[in-house]
């Protein structure tokens, strides 16, 4: 029996992809991920993360990714929510899987667990048991590496991006170097940077900031 995991990474950064990890292990050796140290991505250092995402190779069946870039948010999502757009993504995983999982777990981002898999259910094509469970990263090992494995492809895509823009931190709207890097890209170039989410209050209200001020200064 093959079970699986779903968890994302990025949900709710200002800057950078949204990343949806899955991983598929037989259901036998699930503990097996114990002896590696997998658990909720947020509980462990870059460093284990990165330690851990490697071992998984040997361990899992098959995991997988999808990038979904600011600017496929940006175009998706003023005709879809967001929970719209990570169910559609996720149903993209499972379908693309070369081992179909008897039980398939996902971390649910929709306050209401059964909506979230009647989202999930249009999208699917085949009638496998999907759970949606929240805080399910920290209660299932499967779904704590497809975790792992969503961070660590995210950090990895910031990474490419700050050999380009320079270091601007996390891309999460928490990070102030993150804020300062928007604030100074907004001043100078008078817009968002290219990987910014433009829906997103954080990165507006900069914008918004920015030409309130060149008004006043008229």
């Amino acid at each position: 029996m093959f079970i699986a995991g779903i968890d994302e990474a990025g949900r709710g950064c200002a800057l950078g992809p949204l990343v949806v990890g899955i991983a598929v292990i037989k259901k036998e050796n699930e503990d097996s991920l114990k002896e590696i140290n997998v658990r909720d991505s947020k509980e462990l250092s870059e460093k284990q993360r990165v330690e851990i995402y490697g071992l998984l190779k040997e361990r899992l069946v098959e995991f997988k990714s999808i990038h979904i870039p600011a600017q496929e948010l940006n175009e998706l999502m003023p005709s879809k929510s967001l929970n719209e757009i990570e169910a559609m993504k996720m149903a993209a995983l499972m379908n693309g899987l070369k081992n179909n999982p008897e039980l398939i777990i996902v971390d649910c981002p929709d306050n209401v667990e059964s909506n979230f898999i009647k989202r999930i259910r249009n999208y699917v094509d085949f009638s496998h048991k999907v759970k949606a469970e929240h805080k399910a990263d920290q209660n299932y090992l499967i779904v704590g590496a497809a975790s792992i494995v969503a961070k660590v492809e995210r950090d990895n895509a910031i990474k490419e991006f700050h050999k380009k823009f320079g270091d601007f931190g996390s891309g999460y709207s928490h990070d102030e170097k993150t804020i300062n890097f928007i604030k100074k890209y907004v001043q100078e170039k008078d817009k968002l940077p290219p990987m910014a989410r433009i829906h997103w209050a954080t990165n507006q209200n900069i914008l918004n900031n920015k030409h309130q001020t060149k008004l006043l200064d008229y």
